[in-house]
């Protein structure tokens, strides 16, 4: 063998490893692709409306681009980082929750807002008439795409000035407030257009600069929030979420309540600004939220799945909850019953993925743990003939996500599977015809 050939392959293979880290190094581990929402995001979107050497009037827009993914209370907190020594003069549609340090500004009305790292957040439904804006007053709430498409959007008008009276700078370093979300640099696009007097004259701002941030699962915690459990007609057995799914009793942290006994005064105290405590009925799996599902019946042409998601947290409802599911018999789903449904076509033709979501004023709140913290609904699904089957496991979702995050699912082998009462009757004939077979041998 040519010693140059393993030269040359110990080189490319050098190379090669060379580019492998490279590349894996290059990948932020809090990138948060979803393949089920590809282009998913929220947008900050900032216009400069007007500019002088003193004030300058902006417009900053909160645009959820999520299809599955919404924010509920207590909502976002938008922040930000000053270049320069700008101040808040004055807001509409919002404020900011500090107005810090404004000695720099002598004489007259002082200044909304003087802090570098500003901190605004959304005002509540009610606020006063000249107070608001188009788009605000939401208490921070965004609604997904697909689940409420006119209240995805938030919106609010500021008039910032710096003390010298420099020009408009952008800011950077954004935040939503939100965990599990990561905001880009602001990135100069087109400027917005605005229609007036019935839509005859068109303005546009002097410039905007969007902010793309994505959400992330891992970033908005360490461990999973929901898990799946299985059941079937045709197995006596039940397929549980698989032990310590997002936590395990006895670790630093996991605390849980017993059945039977209800948190203490001091666990129950909330604070309206930040998200309320997990609190979680002791179980094997620890989850706050777990879906059943159980295939519940098989007719000629058709067949149903009974889907039940359970709330055991008991310190917190849950406004606005949405299930994706993905399984390849949905793109024959005849009929949903109690919850509203809309398929993903992520992938063009591709319809092996829905979202379901409670009707509004009768189940879109799934509340705390309790007789009344479930919702349900039965699907009823056509057999598609050649691919239909009750075998392996098939008649199981592949993926199940609660409020766009991914569920824990029991393993494969696990799953209920039907009475194999065929290979008894193969092994007993077997048995029989060797049997008569050695007989007539030995005679």
């Amino acid at each position: 063998m040519n010693p140059f050939y393993f030269v040359v392959q110990r080189s490319v293979y050098m190379v090669s490893t060379l580019i492998f880290f490279f590349l894996l190094s290059s990948v932020s581990p809090s990138y948060g692709y979803d393949p089920l929402d590809p282009y998913g995001n929220i947008t900050i979107k900032w216009d400069l409306l007007q500019s002088s050497p003193d004030r300058n009037d902006v417009k900053v827009s909160i645009l959820n681009f999520q299809l599955y993914r919404h924010i509920e209370r207590p909502g976002w907190r938008l922040g930000w980082d000053w270049t320069g020594d700008e101040a808040i003069w004055s807001m509409q549609g919002a404020e900011a929750t500090e107005q810090g340090n404004c000695s720099r500004f002598r004489g007259g009305q002082l200044p909304h807002c003087c802090e570098k790292k500003p901190l605004i957040v959304d005002l509540l439904p009610g606020a006063p008439y000249n107070m608001q804006t188009t788009n605000c007053c939401k208490g921070g709430v965004l609604s997904s795409m697909i689940q409420d498409p006119t209240k995805y959007a938030a919106a609010f008008q500021m008039n910032i000035g710096a003390a010298n009276n420099s020009d408009f700078t952008m800011p950077e370093n954004f935040t939503l407030g939100i965990p599990g979300y990561s905001c880009a640099k602001p990135v100069q696009v087109a400027p917005s257009r605005y229609s007036s007097d019935g839509g005859r004259r068109w303005t546009q701002a002097l410039g905007t600069w969007n902010v793309t941030c994505i959400y992330s699962q891992f970033l908005a915690s360490t461990s999973p929030k929901c898990c799946v459990s299985f059941s079937a007609f045709y197995n006596s057995s039940i397929v549980p979420c698989p032990k310590c799914s997002c936590s395990c009793q006895g670790l630093p942290g996991a605390t849980c309540v017993k059945f039977g006994e209800t948190p203490s005064l001091l666990q129950q105290i909330k604070d309206p600004n930040q998200e309320p405590p997990s609190l979680v009925r002791c179980t094997q799996h620890m989850c706050p939220i777990r879906v059943h599902w159980h295939v519940k019946q098989s007719y000629k042409e058709y067949w149903r799945v009974k889907i039940t998601v359970n709330n055991l947290n008991t310190m917190k409802n849950y406004s606005q909850w949405n299930l994706v599911a993905l399984h390849p018999n949905l793109k024959s789903l005849t009929q949903v019953f109690s919850f509203n449904y809309e398929p993903l076509y992520q992938y063009g033709y591709i319809n092996d993925t829905g979202m379901f979501w409670g009707i509004q004023y009768y189940n879109d709140m799934l509340l705390q743990e309790g007789e009344s913290g479930n919702v349900q609904t039965e699907l009823l699904l056509r057999k598609d003939q050649g691919t239909f089957t009750f075998r392996e496991g098939w008649g199981f979702p592949r993926r199940i996500m609660f409020n766009g995050d991914e569920c824990v699912m029991p393993p494969p082998d696990q799953y209920p599977r039907l009475p194999n009462t065929g290979h008894g009757a193969k092994f007993s004939l077997s048995v029989i015809f060797f049997s008569l077979l050695l007989l007539i041998i030995m005679c």
